[in-house]
């Protein structure tokens, strides 16, 4: 948990309010408990609809008053309760260059294509598949050498720092939306 590491850091301007999962044995619901943050896992299955599932989430996410919603290994659309609710507060780290590379198996995608460099991105939540507002990039050189899992390896690293740094940005209301674009505000 990166994310938590960071937020433990001097300079942190955030603490983590709880920890979600859609899969009962995440990681990082482990993970959460073993830090004593508070967790949750909620099956969509146990919902009717995504609708009633999504305003199930709200209800945790209103109770701890959580202000950004971060998606890690997250791998459902967003609905639009969800959207509606935190507009313009959900980040996504997607493990590569947007708008290369969408959805499932990027860095796959990223090795079968045959180019030379990937990385990963922060971007706002949309309806969309990784469609959002891009916030930040970081590239990552894609050696001779690299098959899937050694590249998924040098950009997880670079997602653990950048994940942090956007949500520093966003607690110090750095990111500002025109459009389709995120203006970084000087301090």
């Amino acid at each position: 948990m990166a994310i938590y590491q960071s937020s433990l850091t001097p300079d942190s301007n955030f603490e983590i309010a709880a920890v979600i999962s859609d899969q009962p044995d995440a990681r990082g619901l482990k993970r959460a408990k073993d830090f004593k943050i508070p967790y949750f896992y909620v099956s969509p299955r146990k919902y009717r609809s995504k609708n009633e599932y999504e305003t199930y989430l709200v209800n945790i996410l209103k109770d701890r008053s959580v202000e950004l919603i971060c998606l890690a290994g997250y791998m459902r659309i967003i609905g639009k309760i969800l959207l509606q609710e935190y507009k313009n507060r959900i980040i996504n780290i997607h493990p590569a260059l947007l708008p290369s590379f969408p959805g499932l198996h990027a860095q796959k995608q990223a090795i079968d294509h045959g180019v030379k460099v990937s990385g990963c991105t922060v971007h706002f939540v949309d309806s969309g598949i990784d469609t959002g507002p891009i916030i930040l990039q970081k590239a990552v050189e894609i050696l001779d050498s690299d098959d899937e899992e050694s590249i998924s390896r040098r950009i997880l690293k670079e997602e653990h720092r950048l994940f942090s740094k956007v949500i520093q940005l966003f607690f110090e209301n750095r990111l500002k939306i025109e459009g389709r674009k995120v203006i970084i505000v000087n301090k």
